[in-house]
């Protein structure tokens, strides 16, 4: 078996842990494992198959030796260390946001789009994770009855912002239920009990930066420069896992029946639509899973053709770790 030397940038992150445990639960031929973070987590212990490894501190010299680095530390790192690490002949898979829309760089969900990988200059982008579970309920049923527009409201956990949001909602929860003073770090205002339809910031035609996200790069994994396609991303008080309502109108009659049989063989997608015994998918039940669960599967008779589904995924597994691991998988088979 070929060993590769892997190199985890963000390594003390939640994503970059989750990243860790993947990496471990799929066997990932790994011969040396270096975790690299910042200065101020330099020094942590990171356990890795059975090993413990201090987390080093991410310089240009980091990427001596290394074959694939996975890069989990926001655009601003991504957009520093991608290039170095590349030039010491690794290929990075970048979890930001910083190389998705470059012409260059191909943005791949390997159920969706996995050939792109073979044009990859160094670089591969891992997409946006409320992307990656709605193109994965997308693509199959395009592939059939051709999608025309797609209309998304998203409800995503705070596990989305990082771990510090984690601790601010379980604070601000705890303090209104003792009537306590309920104080905003993380967000603009209180997650606690409440609904921000606020992620990223605003551009000036009132759309967020994360909405825009949605848009265009569900164009560009599927091919579908031209696709009508709008979003609204909501940030709601759930710890894990991003929640979508998909209101899809087709070129061609699409039976709700048949949308679900294509549905439960589409790779990465699990089916749970019993609604007359309460079955659906849930956030406290996709948690921890690696794929996207689809119910409410229904005709919106409000058009021709055009149906309606609930897409359940776990943000920090399938919308970031799993999603980049795989990529990882594709590179070397």
């Amino acid at each position: 078996m070929v060993l590769y030397n892997v190199a985890l940038v963000g390594a003390t992150g939640a994503v970059g842990q989750k990243m860790c445990r993947v990496l471990e639960e799929r066997n990932f031929p790994v011969n040396d494992f270096r975790p690299l973070a910042s200065k101020r987590s330099a020094g942590e212990k990171i356990a890795f198959k059975d090993s413990q490894y201090d987390v080093e501190e991410l310089t240009d010299g980091s990427f001596k030796d290394i074959d694939i680095a996975l890069f989990s530390a926001g655009s601003s790192v991504s957009t520093t260390f991608a290039p170095v690490a590349v030039s010491e002949g690794a290929t990075v898979i970048d979890n930001s946001s910083a190389f998705r829309m470059d012409t260059e760089v191909p943005l791949v969900v390997p159920e969706i789009n996995r050939s792109a990988i073979e044009s990859h200059k160094g670089i591969v982008a891992n997409p946006n994770c409320s992307t990656i579970q709605m193109v994965l309920a997308l693509k199959p049923l395009d592939d059939v009855f051709k999608i025309k527009r797609v209309v998304v409201s998203t409800y995503q956990a705070v596990s989305g912002t990082g771990k510090e949001a984690v601790e601010e909602l379980i604070k601000q929860s705890n303090a209104a239920l003792k009537g306590d003073e309920i104080t905003s770090e993380v967000y603009p205002h209180q997650i606690a009990f409440n609904i921000l339809p606020h992620i990223d910031v605003f551009d000036s035609e009132g759309n967020t930066k994360e909405e825009m996200k949605m848009i265009m790069e569900t164009r560009k994994i599927m091919a579908l420069p031209d696709l009508s396609i709008t979003a609204t991303a909501a940030r709601v008080p759930v710890i894990n896992c991003h929640s979508e309502s998909i209101n899809i109108e087709f070129e061609n009659e699409a039976p709700p029946k048949e949308a679900k049989k294509i549905l439960q063989s589409a790779p990465g997608v699990a089916v749970v639509d019993d609604p007359e015994n309460n079955i659906y998918p849930m956030a406290i039940t996709s948690s921890g899973s690696n794929q996207a669960y689809v119910g409410r599967i229904r005709r919106d008779e409000s058009v021709k053709f055009g149906l309606n589904l609930w897409v359940v995924s776990d943000n920090l597994l399938k919308g970031a770790a799993l999603n980049a691991v795989q990529i990882g998988e594709c590179l070397i088979s």
